[in-house]
């Protein structure tokens, strides 16, 4: 959303506002640092361990006020969290236009992603503008009725922010992550960099809780244990208990895996530059990951993103371990499989979902 929250603050003729729920206190304040954005509103809702009733009570308690004061002509909500799908109730609730950044995106199983396929689909029940970013999403939108001239395919604006961050020479910091991992960056930039191959890795979704998860750790292992030190794989590990446990349980002794705490956006840019494969339970990432010409594994059963499926740049694995074990195989193993998934055009958008967006608003009648 950052590109929308800084383009819109030089638009003429638009006053602008960002409120925060802070529903991920320390994701969010790294990427408002790195982009400059200091939000108006902060109504800092995280709570330890909150359960999904007890966030959206508190988003619904907290923000009604700040709509009855301020008493916007629009709500932009980007996403499917639970602040997006509650935010975008109460804006209904105050007669208030939404806009949904990222509209459209559908797996068809209420289950999977849980709870933000059904997030996503109560924001567009009560969405004026839909910003779908592929025209796949546009379709499924137009499947549930809504009218035409209330969509406008923009891209994606997490693609614009990924061009922008990847611009950006490595700060020392940065450097310095990539030299313990065994990745260096030459002084000049038009020379290839050396050192191991770098396999990058997230899994946190609710729904491989349990059993899921431990299923793709027992492939991680299996795929460091047979690269051994010529391959290394990096893997921030989510906060939550769930995650943790069974993470640090079972990949904690492996030589060629480095967990790492969760990382600001900046320097994970900067290590998905390097990597050669990208293994992920994610959303965004089969979005950002081939933005930089990185293919990606997506380990989930379904995928709200077809279209990465769909151009090449993204295969779904599910999490069962001798597939996923099975398909990093191949893509490590032989480079025109590589080749393939790596040089294929990512669907999300050219770099101007911002500008489309906002030009959106402004043609509104």
């Amino acid at each position: 959303m950052a590109p929308v929250v800084k383009l819109l603050a030089r638009t003429p003729g638009i006053e602008s506002l960002v409120c925060t729920t802070a529903q991920h206190r320390q994701m969010l304040d790294q990427v408002l640092d790195l982009f400059d954005i200091r939000p108006e509103i902060d109504l800092d809702l995280m709570r330890h361990d909150q359960s999904l009733a007890e966030i959206t009570a508190a988003i619904f308690t907290n923000l009604d006020p700040v709509l009855t004061q301020l008493n916007p002509n629009w709500i932009l909500v980007q996403g499917d969290t639970t602040t997006v799908m509650a935010s975008a109730l109460l804006a209904y609730y105050h007669r208030i236009h939404v806009g949904h950044v990222e509209a459209g995106l559908r797996t068809g199983d209420k289950w999977q992603p849980f709870p933000e396929e059904i997030n996503r689909r109560v924001a567009s029940v009560v969405t004026d503008l839909h910003f779908a970013p592929t025209e796949w999403s546009c379709q499924n939108l137009l499947r549930e009725g809504i009218p035409a001239r209330h969509i406008v395919v923009t891209g994606n604006p997490v693609i614009d922010a990924l061009q922008s961050v990847a611009s950006l020479p490595p700060t020392p910091e940065v450097l310095t992550l990539l030299r313990q991992i065994g990745i260096n960056e030459p002084a000049d930039p038009s020379q290839k960099k050396s050192g191991k191959r770098l396999v990058l890795i997230t899994a946190h979704r609710r729904e491989n809780f349990g059993k899921p998860l431990e299923n793709i750790c027992l492939a991680i292992r299996q795929l460091a244990e047979s690269y051994g030190n010529r391959v290394q794989f990096v893997y921030p590990v989510h906060l939550n208990p769930n995650v943790q446990e069974p993470v640090y349980r079972l990949l904690g002794r492996t030589p060629n895996i480095t967990l790492l705490q969760p990382l600001d956006y900046f320097p994970w840019v900067h290590l998905m530059k390097h990597a050669t494969l990208v293994l992920t339970d994610s959303g965004g990432l089969q979005e950002e990951a081939p933005g930089l010409g990185v293919p990606v594994l997506v380990m989930r059963e379904v995928t709200e993103r077809p279209e990465a499926i769909e151009a090449g740049t993204a295969r779904l694995v599910g999490v069962d371990t001798k597939r996923i074990v099975e398909e990093a195989n191949r893509l490590l193993d032989d480079p025109q499989a590589h080749a393939a998934m790596a040089t294929a055009i990512n669907p999300y958008g050219d770099g101007h979902a911002a500008e489309r967006i906002v030009k959106a608003l402004l043609d509104f009648e």
